[in-house]
């Protein structure tokens, strides 16, 4: 298959995807699901965010299907959707770390 640039449409998906991960909060809260399914409740503790703010990234991560979500009784319960997005943040991660100790080095030289 040819390297075709994606469409106008599939570059406006991408970007929406890529916006909801530039908020830091989301960022957290898509490390905290990492390893397994926690509640809204759990998420709060582990972030130090409010609830509120908690269930508002949430429901962009979960309308943007980086996190599902199973709900029991009055819980909800959130779980990373696909285990692709923390490739891309590993790979984003490591690009800045490069960068940082190549400023460091800089600095110090």
């Amino acid at each position: 298959m040819p390297n075709v640039p994606p469409s106008v449409e599939m570059m406006r998906m991408m970007s929406d995807r890529f916006k909801a991960l530039s908020e830091p909060a989301r960022l957290q809260l898509v490390y905290s699901l990492r390893a397994r399914e926690l509640s809204v409740n759990e998420l709060v503790d582990e972030t130090g965010l409010g609830q509120a703010n908690v269930s508002k990234h949430l429901q962009v991560l979960h309308a943007l299907q980086f996190v599902k979500r199973r709900k029991a009784g009055l819980f909800a319960y959130y779980t990373l959707a696909d285990r692709n997005v923390m490739a891309l943040c590993s790979h984003v991660c490591r690009r800045v770390a490069l960068q940082v100790e190549a400023q460091q080095r800089l600095l110090h030289a």
